[in-house]
């Protein structure tokens, strides 16, 4: 049994981590607008859901459902919006929430990885500059490395710790996570079984590593993970077909989605990235380095099959996989920092030490400064992409004029470019749904007509490289428009109230 002075100490440092994790989460978590592309489409397809009452196919307007990404992001936005109302503080309270359940996840594997500092590893994550910012953009991966996180936790302490029903319940612990992660982001939330099998394979051998395949664990990662992809795929025929071209063959191997593909596309997305992302942090790594730098080292981490082993492969092959992949992004590798944070906690236990003033001291300081900044991006940063700015200009300009829709006609046929220059997250500041109709495609001319019987009302936002008339004449055969009124112009784009 622990002293009772040492039980005060870890109890003190977890309730520490705790605060720490809702300063930094819940600081100015609110007060930034929408920004698209990400943030709005995932906020207006919560709210189509709640309008609908459509919560299995997810869509970001009513006519056309989107299945690039499973629905978990969008019910957990759906609840908050349910519970706190329509707006900012709504849709990013779950990532604050998210992000201080990762600190304390990560303070569980503490326990296991440096058991005299178990709070070291959420302290780095959540000091980390990375982790910071991206608690704070509305997305699906900071959910993912929270899975992910369950599900390692369960597997560390399968892995490194007791044997009998103890590993059995960390086994089903570990498949509960990917079954989580799955459900949020497919494939990629499977991505550090990369590194499990490989490691318990050459340890324990094959059948050992049949023990962390256990029947029970696989049935409960189906029932959480793969039964909504079931029940979809049934319902919506070809759409196995599009999970598997578009979503894995597409992005694994083409340049389909545009998102830093080519040889030289991973330094662009990942190495900055890693290089700002783990500030303040750098000791740790320079440390770390010199120690993979010892062969002796090495040696002996894979003689041992130490956890410290199993840390770097959890890094550097889902890493590879990343770089390999030709759809990258940066928040593509945010779960490698839970890795890393371990790491890191390795390096740095024997020169973190905060019972001294000045490491407190810089602490507070790097903290201020991280608030700093989110409380600027806030006030000060207004960027084209802002959708509350866009959809209060919008109002100013529409005011007086009664519309139940808004719909952006682009000059696209590629239903990328209407996801990314869409601006979805009017849909929370106006109140009303909103259409993005690729003209150039052949479908372009139906898709705005059955748009605008949909709404019955609607402000139609043409794009600056196509003409208004041109589109009412494109119309006329399929849908007479009963009343048109030129409202304005916004951003160089005609403005037209459609009444049908």
């Amino acid at each position: 049994m622990l002293p009772s002075s040492n039980v005060h100490s870890t109890r003190s440092s977890w309730l520490w981590l705790i605060a720490l994790g809702l300063l930094l989460g819940f600081g100015f978590q609110g007060t930034r607008g929408l920004w698209s592309p990400d943030e709005g489409r995932y906020v207006d397809a919560a709210l189509q859901m709640l309008d609908s009452g459509h919560y299995m196919a997810p869509a970001y307007s009513p006519d056309e459902v989107n299945f690039s990404k499973p629905p978990s992001t969008y019910w957990i936005i759906a609840a908050s919006i349910k519970l706190l109302g329509r707006n900012e503080w709504a849709a990013r309270a779950p990532y604050a929430l998210a992000f201080v359940l990762t600190l304390l996840l990560l303070g569980a594997m503490g326990r296991r990885v440096v058991p005299d500092k178990p709070w070291l590893p959420g302290l780095i994550y959540g000091c980390s500059a990375f982790p910071f910012v991206a608690a704070n953009i509305v997305s699906t991966d900071a959910f993912l490395v929270l899975s992910e996180a369950v599900a390692m936790l369960g597997f560390l302490n399968a892995a490194f710790g007791e044997d009998g029903i103890q590993r059995k319940r960390n086994v089903l612990l570990m498949w509960l996570g990917f079954g989580l992660a799955f459900l949020t982001k497919g494939p990629p939330g499977l991505i550090p079984l990369l590194a499990v099998i490989p490691f318990i394979a050459r340890r324990d051998g094959w059948r050992g590593l049949g023990r962390f395949f256990h029947p029970l664990g696989l049935a409960l990662f189906l029932l959480v993970g793969a039964s909504w992809y079931l029940v979809v795929i049934a319902r919506y025929p070809g759409l196995l077909h599009y999970f598997l071209h578009q979503e894995v063959y597409n992005r694994l191997f083409t340049h389909a989605h545009h998102r830093n593909a080519g040889a030289l596309g991973w330094i662009i997305a990942y190495l900055p990235t890693l290089a700002l992302g783990l500030l303040p942090w750098w000791p740790g790594v320079i440390s770390g380095l010199f120690c993979l730098a010892s062969a002796q080292t090495r040696r002996t981490w894979i003689a041992q099959h130490s956890i410290e082993l199993f840390l770097l492969l959890w890094f550097f092959i889902p890493f590879v996989v990343f770089c390999l992949a030709q759809s990258r992004l940066p928040l593509y590798i945010l779960p490698l920092f839970l890795p890393l944070s371990l790491l890191l906690a390795l390096t740095l236990r024997d020169r973190v030490n905060l019972r001294g003033i000045g490491q407190r001291a810089l602490l507070g300081a790097w903290i201020a400064v991280l608030l700093a900044a989110k409380a600027y991006g806030a006030y000060a940063l207004h960027p084209s992409k802002d959708d509350r700015q866009a959809s209060a200009e919008l109002a100013a300009i529409a005011r007086g004029q009664p519309y139940a829709a808004l719909a952006f006609v682009q000059n696209t046929d590629y239903s990328y470019t209407i996801e990314e220059e869409t601006p979805w997250g009017a849909r929370m500041y106006l109140g009303k749904p909103v259409y993005g109709i690729p003209w150039q495609a052949a479908q372009g001319p139906a898709a705005l007509c059955h748009a605008l019987r949909s709404a019955g009302s609607t402000l139609v936002v043409v794009d600056p490289y196509l003409k208004a008339e041109n589109i009412l004449q494109r119309i006329q055969p399929l849908c007479a428009p009963r009343r048109v009124v030129p409202v304005g112009s916004w951003r160089k784009r005609e403005l037209e109230l459609i009444q049908m």
